[in-house]
């Protein structure tokens, strides 16, 4: 199978209006237009998700539809990380069993497990599956940081590991992940504002929530760069830019939803304890989105 490559939408979970139930028409509509306008994959139930206000059976329930609605057209990278190792195998296993081309796992994040403990937990979901992981590296929450020798040790030891999510923060350590160990994991940088910075760089793509609402700009983004053209990218990226920087400035998924419901495509708001998107946010939002329709 082809190596993942470009940006693949992480996908946000649509609720009907009470928050009670997963909205499928909202949930097959945002594949359907994030699909047809470019990007080069999927990633459902992860962090953007709100994976850990789903009950395994909505998890379960929402990778079937995504796979289902998207037909084979991009790959699905499903996301199966749990609190623990017996959770993530088994919705691993529905993951492979229901069609995703890979699944990604963040690590547990109560315990407080050391790195040993954490890449053992790798090595055993991915012995459980037959397609390929890849390791979500969120320190701020799991509250351990995964070097990148560790990374590539994993990989190296464990065929269907090829890939990492790098949501570190730190540049650095993505950067040594893409030139040092490029030839045994293919490196996806998860935080919005250094995507552009990334790909340059030459990571294989980045896992960006952004692509709900953005999906054409942030894959002709990549397709310009892959096609050698970084003028072209860097003035898509300067018109985009001040919405990236939004986004990561605080509450990522109320901003999100709350971008989608502006642009005329409500999915509902964050499951409590998360507020949806508060005034004067959502006015700046607003004035965000006004200035790129524009440009």
């Amino acid at each position: 199978m082809a190596r993942l490559r470009g940006v693949l939408n992480a996908l946000v979970t649509p609720f009907t209006d009470d928050g009670e139930l997963v909205d499928e028409p909202s949930l097959r509509d945002l594949v359907e237009r994030t699909t047809v306008r470019g990007v080069h994959g999927l990633v459902p139930c992860g962090s953007t998700g709100e994976f850990p206000s789903l009950t395994h059976d909505e998890r379960r329930f929402v990778l079937e539809i995504v796979v289902d609605q998207v037909a084979g057209r991009i790959p699905v990278v499903a996301h199966t990380g749990a609190m623990t190792t017996r959770e993530a195998i088994l919705l691993s296993r529905h993951a492979e069993q229901f069609g995703a081309a890979s699944v990604m796992l963040v690590a547990p994040y109560y315990e407080p497990l050391t790195p040993s403990e954490v890449i053992r937990y790798y090595r055993d979901v991915a012995d459980a599956v037959s397609i390929d992981v890849m390791i979500y590296n969120l320190p701020a929450a799991t509250g351990v940081n995964l070097s990148p020798p560790e990374i590539a040790k994993l990989a190296a030891d464990v065929p269907n590991v090829r890939y990492v999510k790098d949501t570190s923060g730190d540049f650095s350590q993505a950067a040594c992940l893409i030139h040092d160990y490029g030839d045994v994991v293919s490196t996806f940088v998860g935080l919005d504002t250094l995507y552009l910075a990334s790909l340059v760089e030459g990571a294989a793509g980045s896992v960006l929530g952004a692509a709900n609402l953005i999906p054409a700009e942030l894959a002709a983004i990549f397709n310009a760069v892959e096609a050698g053209d970084v003028k072209r990218a860097t003035e898509i990226w300067t018109a985009i830019y001040p919405l990236m920087r939004f986004l990561v400035a605080g509450g990522y998924v109320s901003a999100l939803k709350g971008g989608l419901e502006s642009m005329g495509w409500p999915i509902g708001v964050p499951r409590p304890p998360v507020e949806p998107l508060l005034e004067p946010r959502v006015s700046e939002l607003k004035g965000v989105l006004s200035s790129l329709s524009g440009s």
